[in-house]
């Protein structure tokens, strides 16, 4: 899953990374929570656009928001034939805008269980692309809000020594096609969401700190042992932590 990710680096190395014209300066933001506002990346007639919008997706055919859980990721093995996505797959894809994100390494069953921060960035140092999905609710009232999931995937060798899920991110030249609704299909779309290569990702322990959202500093984002090699092998189901993208979903999406 993706519950929790950073956003560090100056805002101007993100515009030309993605090529958008607005000129948001946006302030670093090391704990992104759900239901925050989140930056992210979309095609307007062609052409690439920034917008701020809610971590949380409400589809656009929900009547009430109080009667529908928190949504913050989508599957990609389901999001082509789930209720809540299947529009946004074909006609609403962006990039959820990000230096990395936390997850949490769970050792131990039950009360005894301790769960372990990490940090997970690009070893270029590059901006990370995570894939996303969008959608424009619109309430009874009229009001208007923009929401966002992120899309996610198996995790790759590296990201299996922490959990068995990650975000899907986007390698330079499939940013494109990704947000190209116009010529690339949702088919193609959901192919491009694939576990990235073992060797992108650092994966480093962070303070405990990062567990309430509440923090938001710098001081998160420090490493406080040595970075996580990539794993050798996958970690018996026993000891995975249970994917909070899957217990949310279900089967009523």
């Amino acid at each position: 899953m993706c519950g929790r990710f950073f956003i560090a680096q100056a805002p101007e190395i993100f515009r030309e990374f993605y090529g958008y014209p607005e000129r948001p300066n946006f302030p670093g933001r090391y704990n992104v929570a759900p239901t925050q506002p989140v930056a992210v990346v979309l095609a307007e007639a062609g052409e690439r656009r920034f917008r701020l919008m809610r971590w949380g997706f409400w589809p656009g055919w929900l009547k009430d928001p109080k009667d529908f859980p928190l949504v913050i990721n989508a599957r990609v093995e389901t999001v082509q034939e789930k209720p809540t996505f299947r529009g946004a797959l074909r006609h609403r894809r962006c990039i959820v805008l990000a230096d990395g994100f936390y997850e949490w390494r769970r050792e131990g069953t039950g009360r005894n269980a301790v769960k372990t921060p990490f940090k997970i960035s690009r070893q270029d140092g590059a901006p990370m692309a995570l894939a996303g999905l969008w959608e424009n609710w619109i309430g009874a009232d009229g009001s208007e809000i923009d929401t966002a999931a992120i899309v996610t995937t198996g995790a790759n060798g590296t990201m299996a020594a922490v959990h068995d899920r990650m975000p899907a991110i986007l390698a330079p030249e499939t940013i494109g096609p990704w947000l190209d609704t116009r010529t690339v299909d949702a088919r193609e779309a959901a192919g491009l969401c694939r576990p990235c290569p073992d060797a992108w990702l650092r994966l480093e322990p962070v303070s405990a700190r990062v567990n309430d959202a509440r923090n938001d500093d710098a001081s998160l984002i420090v490493p406080v042992g040595r970075p996580q090699a990539a794993a050798t092998r996958a970690l018996p189901p026993e000891d995975r932590p249970r994917s909070s993208d899957e217990d949310a979903q279900g089967s009523l999406f």
